[in-house]
């Protein structure tokens, strides 16, 4: 199950975590915690709205949750050029544009050729109606065969920096959920990046973990850090509650946590808890991510190489996990 469908489910039965009324709900617009992306010195909020999951609703309330978020005031916002076959970034495009100045924009392409990734940035630039990205990402890299592609000759590496150096993009970084030791070869290829974004949840250092094997690095290099998947689609929610789930990622070492918000009530409930967000202790976070151990496998974080096939496991222990 999606995280957001998840959550939606709960909320309309009543169980939402916080009462909300009025056409918009009760919040108003006020401070969301910063912190300074990395070397980049850009200072986001904490939470962003990411446009991944938009195919869920309809494009007028995608509309109404891209300017909500803004009206609520968050300054970071995650796109990609395949999202939903590029409406998802047509929707920043009628809502941002006059907001431009003020927000921090964000997409990927997921094209591994110099000409492929041009292409699409292009694309992107008309689609969201704005004449630079502040930060363009290698999307989602997965395998090895895909870092070969990026740094070959005629590898979107090329067309990456082309465009940071054109002033079509700020910055530049990768992203990526498949497998932690393809991110550590991304790394180990380039020194320039200047994101990364990758999943962290409280069950991810329990299977092939991104928070124990790369986010060290990328601290170390000082690079903007990024997180995605903190409910791991909504199916942490069966026993960790969404503000555990996100004061769990929003205590680690990173700068900010994108958020697939569906509902009008979705962006409310992230920005609240996002406002009111206080760094777990050592302890808690234990007991979080103890919680989330009990989950732990390919059946949650589904995004993630199955090493169990390949273990030979049955099917009766691999339910165990999830």
């Amino acid at each position: 199950m999606r995280r957001r469908t998840f959550f939606a489910a709960s909320a309309a039965a009543g169980l939402s975590i916080y009462a909300r009324g009025g056409e918009h709900g009760s919040l108003e617009r006020g401070d969301i915690p910063k912190r300074v992306f990395g070397k980049t010195g850009e200072r986001l909020t904490i939470i962003g709205q990411a446009g991944g999951r938009f195919p869920m609703c309809s494009y007028e309330d995608a509309k109404d949750i891209t300017l909500r978020a803004y009206e609520l005031g968050v300054n970071y916002f995650d796109n990609a050029r395949i999202y939903w076959e590029g409406k998802s970034e047509q929707v920043y495009g009628a809502v941002l544009a006059p907001f431009r100045k003020h927000i921090f924009l964000t997409t990927k392409s997921p094209q591994r050729s110099r000409q492929g990734a041009e292409a699409d940035l292009e694309k992107s630039l008309r689609a969201l109606k704005t004449d630079y990205i502040d930060l363009w990402q290698i999307h989602q890299v997965s395998t090895m065969d895909e870092v070969e592609q990026i740094f070959a000759p005629g590898g979107a590496i090329e067309a990456f920096e082309a465009a940071k150096k054109a002033g079509k993009c700020r910055f530049i970084g990768f992203t990526g959920h498949h497998d932690p030791e393809v991110h550590l070869a991304m790394l180990k290829r380039y020194d320039k990046y200047d994101s990364i974004l990758m999943p962290l949840n409280p069950a991810d250092p329990s299977y092939l973990s991104f928070e124990k094997n790369v986010l060290p690095i990328a601290v170390e290099r000082g690079m903007g850090i990024q997180a995605m998947k903190s409910t791991a689609n909504a199916k942490l929610l069966q026993a960790i509650s969404l503000k555990d789930c996100l004061s769990y990622v929003l205590s680690l070492p990173i700068h900010c946590l994108a958020l697939g918000c569906t509902t009008l009530g979705q962006i409310e409930d992230d920005v609240r808890i996002a406002r009111h967000f206080k760094p777990l202790t050592e302890e808690r976070l234990a007991q979080i991510r103890e919680d989330g151990a009990k989950l732990k496998g390919p059946q949650l974080e589904d995004w993630k190489r199955n090493i169990e096939e390949k273990a030979g496991r049955s099917p009766a222990s691999r339910i165990q996990h999830g």
